[in-house]
């Protein structure tokens, strides 16, 4: 798989931290938005040209639920909305088809939460199915689809304005739509789109009475040194189209030191074992006999540093790892991991990624880890 954009981040969670609230809300508001989206498939590569055979366009419906400071973290980030959203998206190709989606969103405010004209920032994170995906017979041409089931990300930069007619107000902004396997099977080089969007909203409460709840929230935020250890695994597939799909597993063992409220850095180590590359160095040798790959070590081992965001119970990591132990070099010596940790205590937490060398996604990977 070619391109490196995930998804990987399912924002489940609707509380953050705990801490006693001053007042509490009466009660809260919810809306729905329904916008058409027009726009072009960026050419993140050559090969994926004879794909792009028009414009997509199509539609994105979403339900909102308002948050007014309940909780704490609610004020931290600027009273945001929860909510989940369905897209349709025709690519006008009869190559790659069209992609239903599903999402669970994040709208994040950008001006005072008073205000009446809104810029607004969505995170969407979901899964996708594509109508005609990579089959060797009757659709060869798809490269960038090669299973049904996707992972899709989007993001949508967009003007808010509520009540303008009673309950209705208008949308209209920017929209980018990421949707691939994330290498669970060749081929996979994914799709991105992107285009504007304009649309209507309609606020089914209506509550006028509703007040933005404040809490005594302090700056300084300390904790010790936290050590991690994960287990993560799953199954991919190299970029050989048909060369088999294999488990693989990772452990990772890390420290942490928070920052602040939002923010923690990271320094640690990770230990690969990627049975795909059996059949990776088995194919090469046969086709490329004059200079063969000696080795039979299928395990990587390297250093990483990262961040972790954290958003009450979830987290969103990002981290960029060098390889000190490369036997085969499958790509290039250093790689990328970004992803979601959903704590469920102070020490167990379950966590879902992307691992990428460059523009390349190898897997995306599923785990469970404890923090002491």
């Amino acid at each position: 798989m070619k391109k490196a954009s995930f998804i990987l981040f399912l924002f489940i969670s609707i509380r953050f931290f705990s801490q006693e609230e001053n007042k509490t809300p009466t009660t809260t508001n919810s809306t729905i938005d329904v916008s058409y989206f027009y726009g072009n498939i960026l050419r993140h590569q050559p090969t994926i040209l004879p794909s792009i055979q028009g414009h997509p366009e199509g539609f994105i419906v979403s339900w909102n639920q308002k948050k007014y400071g309940k909780e704490a973290w609610e004020q931290l980030y600027n009273y945001p909305d929860f909510g989940f959203s369905m897209a349709y998206q025709d690519y006008k190709s009869d190559i790659v088809g069209k992609l239903y989606s599903i999402y669970g969103h994040y709208n994040f405010y950008l001006r005072k939460r008073e205000k009446k004209n809104q810029l607004v920032l969505r995170a969407g994170f979901g899964l996708a199915y594509n109508t005609n995906p990579y089959d060797k017979i009757t659709n060869n041409k798809n490269i960038s689809f090669g299973t049904y089931i996707n992972s899709s990300t989007y993001f949508r930069l967009y003007y808010h304005r509520e009540n303008i007619l009673k309950n209705i107000g208008i949308d209209a902004g920017l929209t980018f739509i990421h949707a691939s396997n994330s290498n669970v099977k060749s081929p996979n080089s994914g799709v991105n789109s992107w285009g504007t969007t304009v649309g209507l909203n309609y606020n089914i409460d209506n509550n006028s009475n509703i007040e933005f709840t404040t809490h005594d929230i302090t700056n300084k935020y300390t904790e010790p040194i936290k050590y991690n250890l994960v287990f993560r695994g799953g199954v991919n597939e190299s970029e050989i189209i048909g060369s088999g799909i294999h488990p693989f597993y990772v452990l990772s063992a890390y420290a942490d030191k928070r920052l602040s409220r939002k923010s923690a850095i990271q320094l640690g180590t990770d230990v690969f074992i990627s049975p795909f590359l059996k059949d990776y160095i088995k194919y090469y040798n046969i086709n490329f006999p004059w200079q063969p790959i000696e080795t039979t070590d299928i395990s990587r081992i390297s250093i990483f540093v990262g961040h972790e965001f954290f958003i009450n119970k979830t987290s969103v990591i990002s981290q960029v790892g060098y390889y000190v132990h490369y036997p085969f070099p499958y790509d290039v010596s250093y790689y990328e991991r970004l992803g979601l940790k959903r704590y469920f205590n102070n020490k167990w937490f379950a966590t879902v990624s992307l691992k990428a060398h460059a523009a390349n996604a190898e897997t995306v990977e599923f785990g469970v880890g404890i923090r002491l």
